[in-house]
């Protein structure tokens, strides 16, 4: 089908630019064609060639036009009855004989005189019998070519300026609003009868509560009159916050898919300009547009770009562009009135910097916080993104969920797609089971580099330093259970350990000190084995030093500091240069930090000799297969003696009996993670294990 849209019947078409173009193409072609007689047909000449054929007699007559141009023209009987005029005895259009002029050459009319008057002196016998030949002198100026010289230039300028006018006003490429004259019109991208969003809830999976929520707001959109009857409000704005991938813009696409209301959908940067007002005038120009259309929804994604509160960066001056947006912006939210219907909603990722005027009571009314899915809800996730993959017989869901806790939307939206790429990569028919293991490896920890260079003794540290984590995280209570060892270089690290880590909200203090001793068995290990260390615990000393800080600093568990915290949820101590403690106190903070971790390193140390064959085997068999699993550290160790939150849950609903006091799980839900499912990878910057 063409995608052009034919012309109705009686309707005038269109004007084009390329309409322009054409006719200056033709006017120059005509011009060519017709502005002059002289040229048509005729060869270059001189004067020497001018007396040959004067001699011969072959010459009719000659005319000069404007003092300079020469023609000549033959003699009719010459012209068709010699060989050497023969190419010119036709014009155009099989004219014959041709009328001429038939030869031409350029010469000023004095010099062409004196050189005709020489000429007959040099031919007096000639001049006698023939006399003089018949000169004409024409002056026939070029009107066209006058009046091109002036009207080209003009005509390009005018042309020029009626293109980039177009373009400013908005009729160029970039659209209404792209342009300088509409720069202070709004970008919102509409979505209304004629461009139906088609995401809706069934397109979304997870989210139960934000979904109950924003359904609401829909609800408010259909059916006011159900809620103003009762003497209720329709919210002002619906505030979407969360971590990224976790659905957010995603949220918003639904609701506008399930309202059925004009919808106006742009970002927080579409209002940022280098010009002063424009973010101001845009904010004005939206909402006018949404209340012309109301009901309508206005989405704002990462809305922090102009929400961010006001006052807090030192450098600005009191005047700030982006604080004139912001202002405009509270202005229009708090001067809606309830029966406009228009219903804002805003998605970011850092709802702890937005302005506290923002987030008030009668602008964003609601503040709704898209979490990381649980373990049901990364089933449903699961189940969305494998729709379209061609799936195996051994694909369980329920493990995919289980493998990938941290996970958001759009990481198993990824890890979805990476299995498929990885199985077509392998040329199988289906996406296995082990296509979605090796995704969720290649996007954790990184692309195998197998080919790397590694010389057998680092090989042998690296081997050592793995297996030190695995032992010790297999042989303490709270550590994370381990899933996979391996020492096949990935992305920057040179060994990598996977760990399921159990879905918690909240740690205690055994807790987090089991975690801190397992990260520090690789560097032990080394210690023990080797009785010298490498650079290669960078990301374990980043990892316990950043966990031993918040110990101290942020939750209170330290216990020479006592019950204080220095975390300041508000960000109101982002922009301070000074700390909130004293010096005597970064002190004892960092004397706290420095003894808890020491404190596990000498642990796992000690873990590690007391268990040093077993350390040994597991080293070995590393070595030997670059590639261990769960079920050979059993195979050295037996099996682990303590159950995990899930399985004490598990049995306590079982035996019908209360829960085990201090395990954080909630009974019958799965609970979100407080870390990732991300090995301990070592990125050392300079390459080493």
């Amino acid at each position: 089908m063409s995608d052009k849209t034919p012309t109705k019947k009686g309707q005038k078409p269109t004007f084009n630019p390329s309409w322009i173009y054409l006719a200056v193409f033709a006017g120059l072609l005509a011009l060519q064609l017709f502005s002059s007689n002289y040229g048509a047909t005729t060869q270059e000449s001189n004067f020497n060639d001018l007396g040959d054929k004067l001699t011969a007699g072959h010459i009719e007559k000659i005319v000069v036009v404007n003092k300079k141009d020469v023609y000549t023209y033959i003699h009719p009987d010459s012209l068709a009855t010699l060989a050497a005029y023969k190419d010119m005895a036709t014009a155009g259009f099989n004219q014959t004989p041709n009328p001429g002029p038939h030869f031409h050459f350029e010469m000023p009319a004095d010099i062409f005189d004196q050189n005709l008057e020489r000429f007959y002196g040099q031919h007096e016998d000639w001049l006698q019998v023939n006399g003089p030949i018949n000169v004409e002198y024409k002056d026939e100026p070029n009107y066209w070519t006058e009046v091109l010289s002036w009207v080209l230039p003009i005509g390009l300028i005018a042309l020029f300026w009626f293109f980039m006018m177009r373009r400013m006003g908005g009729g160029g490429a970039g659209g209404p609003g792209g342009q300088i004259f509409n720069i202070g019109k709004s970008r919102a991208q509409v979505f209304d009868a004629d461009s139906e969003v088609r995401t809706t809830f069934k397109n979304v999976a997870g989210m139960e509560g934000a979904k109950d929520e924003v359904l609401e707001v829909v609800d408010f959109l259909k059916n006011p009159k159900k809620y103003t009857n009762l003497g209720g409000k329709i919210p002002k704005g619906v505030l979407l916050s969360g971590p990224p991938g976790t659905g957010k813009t995603l949220l918003a696409k639904a609701v506008a898919g399930e309202a059925k209301v004009p919808f106006f959908s742009l970002s927080g940067s579409d209002f940022v300009e280098m010009f002063v007002g424009v973010g101001a005038s845009r904010v004005r120009d939206l909402f006018k547009q949404a209340k012309e259309k109301s009901p309508a929804i206005i989405f704002i994604d990462e809305i922090d770009a102009i929400g961010r509160a006001r006052g807090k960066n030192a450098l600005s001056g009191g005047n700030d562009e982006r604080e004139n947006t912001l202002n405009q912006l509270l202005t229009e939210m708090d001067g809606f009135g309830t029966d406009e219907h228009v219903i804002v909603m805003g998605a970011t990722n850092r709802a702890d910097i937005l302005d506290r005027a923002l987030i008030r009571a009668g602008r964003f009314d609601r503040v709704i916080y898209v979490d990381l899915p649980e373990f049901n809800e990364r089933k449903e996730i699961f189940e969305v993104h494998l729709k379209p993959l061609k799936l195996g017989g051994n694909v369980d869901i329920e493990f995919l969920a289980r493998q990938t806790p941290g996970f958001s939307g759009a990481d198993i939206a990824n890890v979805c797609n990476e299995a498929a790429l990885v199985a077509a990569r392998k040329d199988k028919s289906c996406v296995e089971k082990q296509d979605f293991l090796d995704a969720v490896d290649r996007i954790v920890g990184g692309l195998e580099k197998k080919n790397k260079i590694i010389t057998p003794e680092e090989k042998k540290v690296i081997a050592y330093h793995e297996a030190g984590h695995a032992t010790v995280s297999w042989l303490l209570e709270h550590a994370s259970p381990l899933v996979k060892v391996t020492i096949v270089p990935r992305g920057r690290s040179l060994g990598a350990a996977w760990y399921l880590p159990e879905e918690r909200q909240l740690n205690s203090v055994e807790q987090m000190l089991d975690e801190m001793c397992a990260t520090m068995g690789g560097r032990a290990a080394e210690e023990v084995i080797f009785n010298k260390i490498t650079t290669g615990a960078l990301s374990d000393l980043e990892k316990v030093t950043k966990q031993a800080r918040a110990m101290v600093t942020i939750y209170g568990l330290n216990a020479r500091l006592g019950n204080i915290t220095y975390y300041d949820s508000s960000g109101q101590n982002e922009y301070q240069f000074d700390k909130p403690y004293s010096e005597k106190t970064a002190q004892v903070i960092d004397e706290e930090i420095s003894a808890l971790i020491e404190g596990q390193y000498e642990r796992a140390k000690q873990l590690l000799r007391d268990n040093l064959d077993k350390l040994t085997a597991l080293a070995e068999e590393l070595l030997k297969h670059e590639v261990i699993f769960k079920e050979n550290l059993e195979n050295i160790f037996g099996k682990r003696p303590w159950l995990t939150s899930e399985e004490k849950v598990q049995a306590a609903l079982l035996q019908n009996q209360p829960l085990e006091a201090g395990i954080p799980v909630e009974t019958g839900a799965d609970v979100s993670v407080q870390e990732t499912a991300s090995e301990e990878a070592e990125n050392d910057p300079q390459g080493n294990a």
